[in-house]
């Protein structure tokens, strides 16, 4: 069967037709298919069909194969650690979320902007596939009760992990738990806390029914363990602290599981000898795509995945993320450009030791990393960690602008090729001298800088995350000159769900919230990476800054730090500079007032305060490639809105907008208990 056929007709009107249509057209059925549900899904068969499109789901809501995008970066583009910078896109609304983004506009701008409505839309497609298991398994004769529990464990996970980010980026929504056989317009939201006291209900049957990954070994398909993490974050939502610490407990100590503590797997080997030489080495062994399956691999819990010919999706990430290094505005100090050249046979002035394509790649800039994560992260204890082999420029895990050498700066005149004297040298961002040319002009002025587009040019390389094998780029060096990522069933992309090191840092949480000391767990996950720093004691930020450095591009950013910003709420335990907060008002306050760099707010949720105090956002404008860019959030940003059309298209009932954004009316009601939604769908 199938995957692709599965879907038409009667099941493709539920959810999506109610909450996305805005229009009638959208709400005829699909003619071409004379499929019927009670049918298809009768048979064990038509289940494992249904469970495969989840598991697929998985990715697919990350991932859409846009040669620029990737859509996981919407989580980091208003987060602590992550930024819009595709400059070249003018008066784009990028920038200035805290103006631009409303419940009508900004929720998507097509192939480089941000993917918020893709987000509800491919959450609420993986919410439907799971509910189909759901919905049908009744008529799935022969299972025994334990196949039976085993199937609504593993639905169980795959609806809970939609809702559990459906929930902390667009909060109060419709809660939708079967499949109906016609389109539904009255839908009702229900509160975030009645949803998450549904996902620990659910996930507690799917711990229970669901076989661990020693038992249950197909790659890519719900474990034990994965229930457990996904629970223990749920426990940290609804207060549940003990349970959430036992959890992880179990996890760490009695699973099986172990963090890598040296290299494993195969070595993909990210560079060349002459230019960016990359030693061997546990983390970059561990982020390696074609290791996360590897079966020496003791750390992974479940993972997504991404590689084989017939169910592939292309992940760019290494054009996506990757600095724009290649880009004119970046001059030598002399005054050369230093355009994209590689060698790849046709490039007659560029030599192989200077081919930085082949180690970096060639990328774009559309997202990048934040001036927090390229430089004061990785501060602790007031020293900059330069051992920890996460930020490791001597191994090649991590590759500063100033380490890449300027290539292909010449001119030729008459046949006769003159290079720059900087030509092989190292980048610098400021002149550091007057360059005076041959005729007595003087070219570039000490002080001047050398790259007019700071945002998209100019920031470091977190190699180790970006890096993937791309074959068709390495194999075909005669007219390939771009390393962007995973483009084809040849090339592994998979990539970690979960993995045990998670599970370290939501323990520390878990006893940070009670009271205990975390330190040690924070430190068990800085001696892996070899940091020459541990902790003394941490703090809630502390807890959040290791996440960042360990789970980045793993981890959804924002989801992440809404949930932090919602639990600190609930626990009263203050963040790291002593504020608390009230749970009746954490995400209900709205301004986007102008602070100094590094100045804390004094109202906002914990999000709100840690974006304007680590990262870009409410300093002031900033010129960059000729144009101004206003980096701007507000405090009702916390939740992203809910989309128009899923407003319009619920015509018969209405649903809740978010606090600040226009349509805000709290006297609409909504569900606070969620076996009451349940019982009234």
């Amino acid at each position: 069967m199938k995957l692709k056929n599965i879907y038409k007709g009667g099941l493709a009107l539920t959810l999506i037709a109610g909450l996305s249509a805005c229009n009638d057209e959208f709400l005829e059925p699909d003619m071409l298919s004379s499929y019927d549900p009670t049918a298809t899904f009768s048979t064990i068969s038509g289940l494992e069909s249904a469970m495969a499109q989840c598991d697929n789901q998985l990715r697919n809501v990350l991932i859409d194969g846009n040669w620029n995008h990737v859509s996981l970066s919407s989580n980091y583009m208003m987060s602590d650690i992550g930024l819009y910078a595709k400059t070249d896109m003018g008066d784009g609304f990028q920038d200035n979320f805290a103006e631009k983004l409303t419940p009508t506009s900004g929720m998507s701008s097509g192939g480089d902007g941000n993917a918020f409505q893709r987000f509800w839309d491919q959450g609420y497609y993986g919410v439907k596939y799971a509910n189909t298991v759901l919905t049908y398994i009744d008529n799935v004769a022969d299972l025994t009760d334990d196949q039976k529990n085993l199937y609504i464990g593993r639905a169980y996970f795959h609806r809970a992990y939609m809702y559990y980010h459906l929930v902390l980026q667009f909060g109060d929504i419709p809660l939708v738990t079967k499949i109906i056989s016609k389109p539904k317009r009255d839908y009702k939201s229900t509160s975030k806390e009645a949803i998450f006291d549904m996902l620990v209900h659910d996930l507690e049957f799917a711990v229970q029914h669901v076989p661990s990954r020693t038992e249950f070994k197909e790659l890519g398909k719900v474990n034990k363990e994965a229930c457990q993490l996904l629970l223990a974050k749920c426990y940290l939502v609804t207060g549940e602290y003990a349970k959430a610490e036992a959890l992880c407990d179990s996890l760490i100590e009695t699973s099986g599981l172990a963090l890598m503590q040296e290299s494993f797997g195969s070595f993909v080997y990210g560079g060349t000898t002459n230019t960016w030489d990359v030693q061997r080495n546990v983390i970059w062994d561990l982020n390696r795509p074609e290791n996360v399956c590897s079966s020496q691999n003791t750390e992974m819990i479940m993972p997504i995945l991404n590689f084989s010919a017939e169910n592939h999706v292309n992940y760019q990430i290494m054009r996506s993320h990757g600095v724009h290094w290649s880009n004119s505005v970046i001059k030598d100090p002399a005054g050369y450009s230093t355009p994209n050249k590689n060698f790849n046979g046709n490039d007659a002035f560029c030599v192989d030791s200077l081919d930085w394509v082949t180690c970096i790649g060639r990328g774009i800039g559309v997202f990048r990393t934040s001036p927090y994560y390229n430089k004061t992260l990785w501060y602790v204890n007031g020293v900059e960690d330069t051992e920890d082999l996460r930020h490791n420029r001597e191994v090649g895990n991590w590759l500063e602008m100033e380490d890449i050498r300027y290539n292909n700066n010449f001119t030729t005149k008459d046949g006769v090729v003159t290079y720059s004297p900087f030509y092989g040298k190292n980048m610098q961002l400021y002149a550091t001298e007057d360059y005076i040319d041959a005729d007595g002009n003087t070219v570039v002025k000490k002080g001047d800088l050398l790259c007019s587009d700071t945002i998209r040019s100019w920031y470091p390389t977190p190699l180790y995350k970006y890096y993937i094998y791309q074959h068709n780029f390495y194999e075909s060096r005669a007219t390939q000159n771009q390393l962007n990522g995973a483009q084809n069933g040849e090339d592994n992309a998979n990539m970690y769900l979960f993995r045990l090191a998670e599970a370290y840092l939501v323990r520390a949480e878990a006893k940070f919230y009670q009271g205990k000391d975390a330190t040690s767990d924070v430190n068990e996950i800085r001696k892996r990476a070899k940091a020459s720093q541990l902790y003394t004691s941490v703090n809630i930020g502390d807890i959040l800054a290791e996440r960042a450095r360990e789970l980045y591009l793993e981890e959804w950013r924002q989801s992440e730090m809404v949930r932090v910003s919602w639990c600190l709420a609930k626990s009263g335990k203050p963040d790291e500079w002593g504020n608390t907060y009230d749970i009746n008002t954490w995400d209900k306050q709205s301004g986007s007032e102008i602070y100094a760099a590094g100045q804390v707010p004094t109202s906002g949720s914990y999000w709100y305060r840690r974006c304007i105090a680590y990262n870009i956002f409410n300093h002031g404008p900033i010129t960059s490639n000729n144009h101004e860019w206003n980096y701007k959030v507000d405090k009702r940003n916390i939740f992203w809105p809910i989309p128009y059309s899923a407003i319009s298209g619920n015509a018969d009932a209405a649903l809740r907008q978010n606090y600040g954004y226009d349509g805000y009316d709290e006297n609409i009601q909504m569900y606070t208990d969620w076996k009451a939604a349940v019982e009234e769908e």
